[in-house]
């Protein structure tokens, strides 16, 4: 058990006692979530676009903006506990996805990295943000590599944790899983299937009371079906190699050592592509860095922007108009 899961520990445990009241989780959940957004300095936001879309987001810090993207199945409060050591030097912008959490859910949508890339962009302009440092996890890293081969001249560097997008790389478990048994881990229909997949996805993930997980499911459980088509459109584009091979952004690349979810390997192949870059390979660490170690991975990024993208030179980049 990491320091920070040992010092948040008896406040769970407490919560876990209080879960067992009827009616309680939701409420001591929601409690939980709006503590940690305090504690990062983030605050909720929403807006909506010209047309029509609906964000809702975590805003707080002062400074560059540093635009944080979730993975599939998240939301904009899987950044919110590593937000803590951010904000003290950046303007932290946490958007829910089209399709997730609090934004808009469109049923029938377009989901490709492309679009959601586009939407992302919409949403930045929406909020007078042109400069920006872009980090994903997962469908969010490669929403972010789409991001920033659309909008080279708008992308200051990239942070990679664990991307997907690289389908050249050696397979995972989960893909091992997905191509023998047609199941996908990943999505949730039940309390149990939640349950499971934290353990899945993290090597070490934070303590929380079955209660408050059970809680948490609800939101993937009701958004399951929309979740299956979005699965179909983020793995069935092509591989991201071609498109950022030689994108000179500064970019820091984090993988967990023991992601179950995409292989490790994959670190390699995306350092190889793109020629400054960086690679962290965290011990213990699964598919969610962020989540399992979160001081870590703040005090990494921190280090990586002070002593490599702020001394990095780089030409002038030439403007690409959005795909």
């Amino acid at each position: 058990m990491t320091l920070q899961q040992r010092l948040v520990f008896p406040f769970l445990l407490v919560l876990l006692f209080l879960a067992g009241c009827a009616g309680q989780a939701p409420k001591l959940t929601e409690f939980a979530v709006n503590m940690d957004r305090k504690k990062s300095g983030l605050e909720r936001h929403a807006i909506d676009l010209p047309d029509g879309l609906h964000y809702a987001y975590l805003a707080g810090g002062k400074g560059e903006v540093l635009m944080l993207l979730h993975g599939f199945g998240g939301n904009k409060d899987n950044f919110t506990r590593v937000a803590a050591d951010l904000t003290k030097h950046y303007r932290v912008i946490i958007p829910d996805h089209v399709g997730f959490g609090e934004s808009t859910h469109l049923a029938d949508g377009d989901y490709t990295p492309d679009a959601q890339a586009k939407r992302l962009h919409a949403f930045a302009q929406a909020l007078n943000i042109k400069d920006v440092h872009l980090g994903g996890n997962s469908m969010g890293g490669q929403i972010a590599l789409a991001y920033a081969d659309l909008y080279r001249d708008e992308v200051k560097s990239l942070w990679l944790l664990d991307p997907a997008g690289i389908w050249e790389a050696p397979k995972s478990e989960f893909a091992e899983i997905y191509l023998k048994t047609g199941k996908n881990p990943l999505i949730i229909r039940s309390e149990d299937d939640f349950a499971d997949t934290v353990k899945f996805v993290m090597s070490d993930p934070p303590f929380a009371p079955r209660p408050i997980l059970n809680t948490l499911a609800q939101e993937r459980i009701r958004n399951a079906d929309l979740e299956e088509k979005i699965f179909q459109q983020i793995v069935n584009v092509p591989s991201m190699e071609k498109r950022i091979k030689d994108l000179p952004i500064p970019t820091l690349i984090v993988w967990g050592t023991e992601d179950r979810v995409i292989h490790p390997d994959t670190a390699d192949i995306l350092h190889r592509l793109l020629p400054n870059s960086k690679v962290i390979m965290l011990k213990d660490t699964g598919h969610m860095p962020m989540l399992e170690q979160p001081g870590t991975t703040a005090w990494d990024y921190v280090r990586f922007r002070k002593n490599y993208v702020a001394k990095l030179k780089l030409p002038a980049p030439e403007t690409q108009a959005a795909k």
